[in-house]
């Protein structure tokens, strides 16, 4: 007997949410600014221990603002990790820019920082100047290098861009993932780890660059008594209605982090002596939000199929969502003709790796029961 629809990682909403969304309703607060929305950018700036948050309409809108704050320009190179969803690197388009990718290196299977340095040399010889900001994501809450891609990123003097839409909480020697560039870039779409049910947040250092932020993202509109336009602006702005879920979300988001650790640590258990289901353990001094739990399996192939598309169909058949890694951006059509610099390593993660259920309702019987499923598959 199938499972109750077991989703991959579904929201998580309890009562404060609710508390804060009503308190908007009952002193109608339903436009795009008000107490929720101050208070959550706060709050979020205060978790990170940072001094500027602007809170935004998703995490995709937070990187399209900060390349607008870095400078770039038409035809002007953004280096962008490759191992990531399409959200990093479409806003370099939006610029019209021209991507340019770096593979992923084993450890994290985040962004090769030996990789990125070859490509900025690359780049600056081939091109007469260097690639205008850095993109590096943090993939699945696991951290980046990102102590040594910062270090390259100072030594070319190049703005770097933290996406850290994946990997809210998650820390390096206690530092909060997103603080160490120049921007970090955080996202509430409603499978992330907290949800605002659709959002994102822009954070930096520097307050003049977060009060740019918020005024590009209400379209740009200057000081006057009517609508007076300097400059294009856009409607980035998150509401006051769904910064009170963010705001009850961020109460919990501790709690939560916890969960999906655990969840990690059961299919772990569950898979501790089976050479074919191998895990991402955390390098010394990272801290891992595990948003999803991914696995890879050693032995790609059993009858001339990929065990990893055989372990999803079948669960699938069993009401159960799992997922491919990501596409590696230089592998998608769109991005045919983008400069590339790989190494082979998000490819075979993305040929062998799988995301796995890791909703922090989930029980650990839940996890024991979609682990044997997947051990049925692989024997």
């Amino acid at each position: 007997m199938n499972l109750p629809r077991v989703y991959l990682s579904p929201p998580h909403i309890g009562q404060l949410e609710r508390q804060y969304v009503q308190e908007a309703f009952d002193q109608n607060w339903v436009s795009p600014v008000g107490p929720n929305l101050t208070a959550f950018e706060k709050e979020l700036a205060e978790y990170n221990n940072i001094g500027f948050c602007a809170a935004l309409s998703s995490g995709t809108a937070a990187i399209h603002l900060a390349l607008i704050l870095a400078g770039v320009d038409r035809d002007d190179e953004v280096i962008c990790s490759s191992f990531t969803f399409s959200g990093s690197c479409n806003p370099i388009a939006y610029m019209q820019a021209t991507p340019v990718f770096v593979d992923s290196e084993s450890l994290t299977w985040n962004m090769d920082p030996d990789l990125l340095e070859e490509a900025i040399k690359d780049r600056i010889q081939k091109k007469g100047r260097k690639p205008k900001a850095i993109i590096v994501v943090h993939l699945y809450g696991m951290p980046a290098q990102i102590e040594r891609i910062k270090s390259i990123a100072q030594r070319y003097e190049i703005i770097l861009i933290e996406d850290a839409a994946e990997a809210l909480g998650a820390k390096v020697n206690d530092q909060h993932l997103g603080t160490f560039g120049d921007f970090g870039i955080y996202s509430f779409n409603g499978n992330k780890i907290i949800t605002t049910s659709g959002g994102g947040a822009l954070v930096a250092h520097q307050q003049n660059w977060v009060d740019k932020a918020r005024f590009l993202a209400t379209q740009a509109r200057d000081q006057a008594p009517h609508y007076e336009h300097t400059q294009i602006g856009y409607n980035y702005r998150l509401s006051n209605i769904s910064a009170g879920i963010g705001r009850g979300q961020l109460a919990v988001l501790n709690e939560r982090i916890a969960k999906r650790r655990q969840i990690y640590e059961w299919y772990r258990k569950y898979f501790n002596a089976n050479s074919k289901v191998q895990f991402l353990p955390e390098p010394n001094g990272y801290f891992a939000n595990r948003w999803l739990t991914t696995v890879l399996f050693a032995n790609p192939e059993i009858q001339g199929e990929l065990t990893r598309e055989k372990v999803r169909i079948q669960l699938e058949k069993d009401n159960i969502e799992s997922r491919p890694l990501w596409k590696p951006m230089h592998l998608q059509p769109v991005f045919k003709n983008a400069p590339a610099y790989v190494n082979g390593v998000s490819e075979s993660l993305f040929k062998c790796g799988l995301c796995l259920p890791s909703g922090t309702a989930m029980d650990e019987d839940i996890v024991l029961k979609i682990a044997e499923k997947i051990t049925r598959v692989i024997y």
